[in-house]
């Protein structure tokens, strides 16, 4: 399976989130959703956030051209909101999975799709 096939099928596909994107932990591009573009200086922002959430906590998380409020931010998990959309971000061995949601998709939903792919992959070695 292609890196597109888990962004198209295991996120987009459960119509729990409406853009996504994979990137190695190097912060390159594996895979991405139509139309959604997580800049190098967003990637690399991001990816610091899991050893180090202060900047993010401070500054918001942007992702896709969108701030984002810091909800959570470990070294596993890093969670936005904005108004009734939001982000979750998961960190697996090798890279970072990222799904934005919009109204009415709720929090916990879109949440509950990229934690189970993590999960997955961290499972089979990624």
């Amino acid at each position: 399976m292609s890196w597109q096939s888990y962004v198209d099928t295991n996120l987009l596909g459960t119509r729990k989130i409406t853009k996504a994107a994979i990137h190695g932990l190097d912060g390159s591009l594996w895979a991405t959703s139509k139309g959604f573009s997580v800049t190098p200086t967003e990637a690399q922002a991001l990816i610091k956030a899991f050893t180090d959430a202060s900047g993010i906590r401070a500054n918001g998380l942007h992702v896709g051209g969108t701030k984002y409020i810091a909800l959570r931010a470990d070294d596993r998990s890093v969670y936005g909101k904005k108004g009734s959309g939001g982000v979750v971000t998961v960190k697996t061995k090798q890279c970072v999975l990222i799904g934005a949601y919009e109204e009415p998709i709720q929090p916990g939903e879109a949440t509950k799709v990229v934690e189970g792919l993590a999960d997955y992959l961290i499972g089979v070695g990624y």
